[in-house]
């Protein structure tokens, strides 16, 4: 189910790093950017981590936190944060019931193999828990840039 602009964005609660619960309704109040991506330490992955991490000041200054899911693990989340100096969370949704709520566990084809994984998207939530804009198919080059731009004229 796609997801649409100004409407409410799926409600979730998901244990992630740093042993937080992170759920929609804590974060009323700010702007929050979820960014969907495969499997932790994958080379596409990273650079989008990375690119996210290296903006994450200039995010905090337009009052945006960040938050990557995946269905990785905890275990697998921290050892990712720790490899390549990660601060901002990482939700895991191992049972994919967030995953599926915004429309990302999608079936996906490779060299002809059909198989359920994730589309690396990016959603920006406004401050009221409303979807303010949505990137699927994400290309990582230059995509962060593109969401702290948005996040600021939110």
């Amino acid at each position: 189910m796609p997801l649409n602009i100004r409407t409410k964005a799926p409600a979730f609660s998901l244990p992630a790093t740093d042993g937080r619960q992170i759920s929609l309704e804590d974060l009323k109040g700010r702007k929050v950017v979820l960014y969907f991506y495969p499997k932790d330490d994958t080379s596409g992955c990273t650079l989008e981590a990375q690119t996210f991490q290296t903006l994450k000041n200039d995010f905090a200054a337009a009052d945006t936190e960040i938050i990557g899911v995946s269905p990785d693990s905890l275990k697998s989340h921290d050892k990712f944060r720790n490899k390549y100096g990660l601060d901002f969370a990482l939700a895991s949704d191992e049972a994919k019931t967030m995953l599926e709520a915004y429309g990302v566990w999608v079936e996906k084809s490779m060299y002809g193999r059909k198989y359920m994984g994730v589309e690396r998207t990016t959603v920006l939530i406004d401050r009221d828990g409303k979807i303010a804009q949505v990137w699927n198919k994400v290309k990582v080059p230059g995509h962060a840039e593109e969401v702290l731009a948005a996040a600021k004229n939110l």
